[in-house]
């Protein structure tokens, strides 16, 4: 038996809006030295907080 499927439920459902594909850009000389920076300084602070906690 073939059952018919209800297609109220398909006219419910939002279209996709078409999404602008972005590209890549690299990072420059700079920003990869900030976030080297955010980031041992997060790693420092872990480390600071786990040797008060443990």
């Amino acid at each position: 038996m073939i059952i018919k499927l209800d297609t109220s439920l398909f006219r419910l459902v939002r279209h996709k809006a078409e999404t602008i594909k972005k590209t890549a850009t690299p990072l420059t000389r700079e920003q990869w030295i900030t976030a080297d920076r955010i980031v041992i300084a997060m790693m420092f602070a872990a480390t600071i907080i786990a040797a008060i906690v443990f």
